[in-house]
């Protein structure tokens, strides 16, 4: 088949190639793709993303050969069939470029749509999202998988729907791409705190606002760090909501979500310190401003600091992507059955070993295990033997759960990334109910516990206190601190560690 001399040089050539192998390529890429449903992700990168560049790069090779050599022979003042682009159909070779044109171009253009519809889906994908870049994301990756979000695609929350956060995304990607290239990426990975889409437009896509639930039931059990790892139970109604449904946001912890109700406030830039708070009442129009007592601003500082609506992610600032302190990681693997609490002070040695710094994940595990086996072998010998298997259990879960939720070489742990939630670990509910922030007319926001949650049984196994029908017990504290605990911010103490 006759093609226009122009056509015959080396460049067209190697386009030629480039582009038949890409394409051959890409579809033995997409036919394995179509088998196995779970295939790599680097598999989608290149049929979707590498592959149809290299291809489109072999095709532009093609004309500018073609045009190369036509010049290049105007410059010899050599004949090459006719002046460039100007077709002729009377001419066999002109007609089978024309032939071979149309048709590349409507395959092209087939593949192509195909092809720019699964490269929308794998750049869309948790698989894309979590482990293209594996070293940097998996942190985030791993908790995301261990999250109640699990089954929520990542853009669903980081993007959410619209052309406009689509273009956003991915204009943010290419940066992302070139600081993990060149090893420009921070660690640990900064929240983005001030570029991510309001809730409105992402969380209440499944979270109802105008629907919230009175109050929950929530059973905690925790094992203080002695050597008999006593179990300590406490048993709260949360006040989430109203304590009736039917009186929907008039009071609870979501009260803070009413409509008929506005929080603005002023905070640090990682939003964990807010001196100032203001609440609007917006069917009346009353407002009230608080100040922190403790660290009040200048008009000039307040002024040129962001002043932000409360919203969801305020509060829920960790929804899927949460790392478990030593205390929790602890805790739950005693109450589940992973790690036996008959184990002589294995709450205090399982976080005793979890805190400490390690330079890698498999310098950590090593370690963990290496502690806790010299400990109980030099300590507890004996014990060991009337309880075989247990030391192993134990340090087999302690090991997955480290793996789980710290991560040295992101230099990743709990403490990398506060939680709002609560008021134990981190400030959390504290930032505002704190009891310092106060009103020119002298009103205090509120740092009552009752505001929240009633405590309904609190205790050891063998010796709980049970509150009567419609009150609540004053909290006591597991360990005698006389009272210590009134007059200070639970995470002084709590910080991971207790």
């Amino acid at each position: 088949m006759k093609l226009p001399k122009s056509y015959y040089n080396m460049l067209s050539f190697a386009g030629t190639l480039i582009a038949s192998v890409s394409l051959f390529i890409i579809l033995f890429l997409m036919a394995i793709t179509a088998i196995y449903q779970d295939s790599s992700t680097y598999l989608g990168l290149f049929t979707f993303i590498i592959l149809p560049a290299v291809m489109i790069i072999g095709l532009l090779m093609i004309p500018l050969g073609m045009r190369r050599a036509s010049k290049r022979a105007k410059e010899k003042h050599e004949e090459l069939q006719g002046k460039w682009m100007v077709f002729d159909f009377n001419k066999k070779e002109h007609r089978n470029a024309a032939a071979i044109f149309i048709t590349g171009t409507v395959i092209l253009i087939l593949l192509s749509s195909i092809g720019s519809y699964e490269a929308y889906h794998f750049t869309e994908s948790e698989k894309f999202c979590g482990t293209m870049c594996h070293d940097v994301m998996g942190p985030e990756y791993t908790t995301y998988q261990n999250s109640g979000h699990a089954k929520v695609a990542c853009v669903e929350c980081h993007i959410g729907s619209g052309i406009d956060w689509y273009v956003k995304s991915k204009m943010s990607g290419m940066r992302q791409v070139y600081s993990v290239l060149f090893d420009k990426y921070s660690r640990p990975i900064a929240t983005p705190i001030h570029n991510l889409r309001p809730s409105k437009e992402t969380c209440e896509e499944c979270h109802w606002p105008e629907k919230f639930y009175s109050h929950q039931l929530k059973y905690q059990k925790h094992f203080l760090s002695d050597e008999k790892n006593t179990e300590w139970n406490i048993q709260m109604s949360m006040k989430v909501g109203s304590d009736h449904a039917s009186k929907n946001l008039e009071e609870g912890t979501h009260w803070h979500m009413n409509p008929n109700v506005k929080i603005e406030y002023v905070a640090s830039p990682d939003r964990q310190t807010i001196p100032w708070v203001k609440y609007t009442n917006l069917e009346t129009g009353d407002t009230i401003v608080y100040e922190n007592m403790m660290d009040q601003l200048t008009p000039d500082s307040l002024s040129h600091l962001e002043h932000r609506a409360m919203d969801c992610m305020d509060c829920h600032n960790r929804p899927a992507h949460k790392y478990l302190s030593p205390y929790h990681i602890m805790d739950h693997l005693m109450a589940a059955g992973d790690v036996s609490p008959e184990l002589p002070e294995i709450k205090m040695m399982g976080m005793s070993a979890l805190v400490e710094e390690y330079a890698n994940t498999d310098s950590a595990v090593m370690a963990i295990e290496q502690s806790l086996r010299e400990y109980y072998t030099g300590s507890y010998a004996e014990m060991l033997d009337t309880m075989p298997g247990a030391l192993d259990k134990a340090i087999a879960a302690i090991t997955r759960e480290y793996q789980n939720n710290i991560f040295p070489e992101m230099k990743v742990r709990w403490d990398a990334y506060p939680e709002n939630i609560g008021h134990k670990e981190f400030n959390g509910c504290f930032r505002c109910h704190g009891g310092t922030h106060e009103s020119a007319e002298g009103h205090v926001i509120s740092n009552d516990c009752n505001t929240c949650h009633t405590i309904m049984a609190q205790g050891t196994r063998d010796s709980m206190q049970v509150a009567l029908a419609n009150k609540g017990l004053e909290f006591w504290h597991p360990v005698d601190i006389d009272g210590a605990w009134k007059e200070m911010l639970c995470s002084d103490c709590h910080n991971g560690m207790y």
